[in-house]
C-alpha cells in the first residue's frame, strides 16, 4: 500500500489499463536476444505468449506500435480495456502465429 491507505497503481504499457500488479515483459523475448523489457498486467502478458511464438514476437511484434496494430490484439484490447483489473481467464488460440 502506498502512504495514504491506497493500493499501488501501475499502467499496462499494452492495454494502458490501471492495475494493481504488472510483471516484465521481454518486447523482443530473452530466448531471441531481446533485453529491454515493458510492464505488462498478467492478462495483457499471458495473451501475447498465448496468441504467439517467441520467434514472431522477436521477429514481427517487436515494438508497442506493432503488437497494437495486429489484428487480433488489437481486438484483444478493445475487450480487455473494459474490464476491471481482475483475474481475467486468458484462452489459448488454436494456431499460434
Amino acid at each position: 500500500m502506498s502512504r495514504g491507505g491506497q493500493p499501488q497503481t501501475y499502467t499496462c504499457a499494452l492495454c494502458e489499463r490501471a492495475v494493481r500488479q504488472v510483471s516484465k515483459h521481454h518486447i523482443v523475448p530473452k530466448s531471441e536476444g531481446g533485453r529491454d523489457t515493458i510492464d505488462l498486467c498478467a492478462a495483457c502478458h499471458k495473451t501475447l505468449h498465448s496468441f504467439f511464438t517467441n520467434e514472431t514476437l522477436a521477429n514481427e511484434l517487436n515494438t508497442l506500435e506493432a503488437l497494437r496494430q495486429d489484428p487480433d490484439v488489437a481486438r484483444y484490447l478493445m475487450w480487455v480495456r473494459k474490464q476491471r483489473d481482475s483475474r481475467i481467464m486468458v484462452r489459448s488460440k488454436r494456431e499460434r502465429r
